[in-house]
């Protein structure tokens, strides 16, 4: 298929905002907050919800083409507790792509606008028929360039890029 699957050509705003997620009741742990586990779900609803309105890509992509983005990489960073009930945002921002791949950094914000959580991944586009990389189609590529270019001037986060160690002075 050669035609767009929805989404836009852009631009694409700088960083993207999703809203309308709400920390549901299953997703607190005996900690009282949300565990840990919920925010990598978290983040892949938000990272639906880009692909399917921003891109084009996700579930319809796999319907009509039997090819979608895995996520091959992921890193989170948990800076502020999540409550139940508690209303969040998904900020994102493409950092670079290419023919089959896409590297983004999100943050999840509380309703106040602080930072809770974010996720640097790296996700690629596999066919279900073979289970091996495959090329996007030529406008999912250029959308997701495009992408990369519009965030290009966004300010970098600490958070990316950052290795998991033990920091000793």
């Amino acid at each position: 298929m050669t035609e767009p699957l929805g989404g836009h050509d852009g631009p694409y705003d700088a960083p993207i905002e999703i809203h309308g997620f709400k920390v549901l009741p299953e997703w607190i742990d005996y900690n009282g907050h949300m565990n840990v586990g919920y925010y990598g779900v978290a983040f892949d609803m938000a990272l639906e919800r880009l692909m399917v309105d921003h891109l084009g890509l996700g579930e319809v992509q796999v319907s009509a083409l039997g090819q979608g983005p895995y996520v091959l990489q992921s890193q989170m960073s948990f800076l502020r507790e999540v409550l139940e009930g508690q209303s969040l945002t998904f900020r994102f921002r493409m950092l670079d792509a290419d023919h089959k791949r896409g590297h983004y950094f999100a943050q999840m914000l509380s309703a106040s606008g602080e930072v809770c959580a974010t996720q640097e991944a790296l996700f690629m586009n596999v066919s279900h028929t073979t289970g091996r990389s495959v090329a996007y189609p030529d406008w999912a590529a250029a959308r997701l360039a495009r992408m990369a270019r519009d965030h290009a001037e966004l300010e970098p986060a600490p958070q990316i890029g950052q290795p998991i160690a033990i920091r000793r002075q």
